[in-house]
């Protein structure tokens, strides 16, 4: 399994439980197919350098996992899927 960084912005105009709820189902998402979360990480509500979907502000998460292509190829799909979801990137980490 390789390691992973992942970073995506959420909706900051939903409450703030929703925004919670789907930080959460994000870091499942990971656990449910076989991967695991080694640091989570919430950096809190930030003015996004240009409107996306009409939304001005988004709340930053980023996460370090341990998966397998499998694995975040099906994350990948579910944040595009997830309208609350407005931006996510995944970089995979060298371990040299």
């Amino acid at each position: 399994m390789s390691k992973y960084e992942i970073m995506f912005i959420v909706k900051a105009t939903m409450e703030a439980d929703m925004v919670a709820s789907t930080a959460k189902d994000m870091q499942a998402l990971i656990a449910d197919n076989k991967g695991k979360v080694l640091e989570f990480k919430e950096l809190g509500e930030k003015k996004l350098a240009y409107p996306i979907k009409k939304e001005l502000n988004g709340y930053y998460y980023v996460m370090q996992v341990e998966a397998n292509h499998e694995t975040v190829s099906e994350f990948d799909r579910k944040a595009l899927l997830n309208e609350n979801v407005l931006r996510h990137l995944v970089i995979r980490i060298d371990e040299d």
